[in-house]
Order: structure tokens, then sequence, then C-alpha cells
């Protein structure tokens, strides 16, 4: 008897149309942020960074479920731009904390049009993006 391999079908995956949106969803980014300098995964650690002002890298990493070796380059970019700053805590050497710098807390300015801008790329109703919203946080939550 043959197993059933309809589990294997990629037309059955959960995984697959998450990944696919999300890149897709990235890739419409791309012309918004070009402008201002920022790839995606910058302009995310932007948005921490102008809620927080100040955070360590580590809790960074867990807020945007990164690890320290994509965030280091991305942090070292941002500095080299002048929007943040990267030292050792006083209290703990190991520890690294990021601080917003006044060009990066500008910046802010010019990224504030771009949410506007995706979310007419998305096809859903305000009430059918908040179940999203909500249904992904749950599954990030159960990771």
């Amino acid at each position: 008897m043959e197993k059933n391999y309809d589990a294997l079908k990629l037309e059955n995956q959960l995984c697959f149309p998450l990944y696919a949106c999300s890149r897709e969803i990235v890739k419409k980014y791309h012309p918004h942020l070009e402008p201002i300098g920022l790839t995606y995964t910058q302009y995310i650690v932007m948005m921490v960074m102008w809620e927080e002002r100040q955070i360590t890298v580590k809790h960074l990493g867990e807020k945007l479920y990164l690890d320290s070796g994509t965030l280091t380059p991305v942090l070292k970019s941002l500095e080299s731009k002048g929007y943040v700053t990267r030292t050792r805590s006083s209290e703990d050497e190991r520890v690294l904390v990021v601080e917003l710098t006044p060009e990066g807390g500008q910046l802010r300015e010019l990224a504030a049009e771009v949410p506007p801008k995706i979310a007419c790329c998305v096809s859903l109703t305000p009430e059918e993006g908040a179940e999203l919203h909500r249904l992904l946080y749950k599954v990030l939550a159960g990771m």
C-alpha cells in the first residue's frame, strides 16, 4: 500500500503561503524604503528604535525574531549612517546597548509615509487585516 503523500503537496502547506506572502510584501517595501536609504531589515530595527530609543541587542533580537548574526551587520550599517550608536553596558560589559541618535529620530518623519503606502498594496479589509495580524501573532507565540 502506498503512503499518503498529501501532506507533502505544496498546496496543503501553511508555511508556503506565509513564506510567499512575506517575500512579496517585503518586495513591496523596497521602492518606499529606498528613497530613505533603508533596507526592510533596517526599517524594522528602526521601528523598534523609534519606540524604545534604547535597547539591548539581545532584547532587540527577541522583539524582531532575529539572531545576533543577522542583527550585527544591520546595526553596523545603521550606526555608519548615524541613526544609532552601539555601546557596552556600564553594568555588564557583555551587554551591547543600541541607542537612537537625533538623526535616527528625524528619519521617523520620512518613514511615517511608508505604512499607508503598503496598506494600499494589500487587498484586505481593515477587519481582515486585524484578524490576520491576530492569527500570525498567535502562531508566533506558539513557536
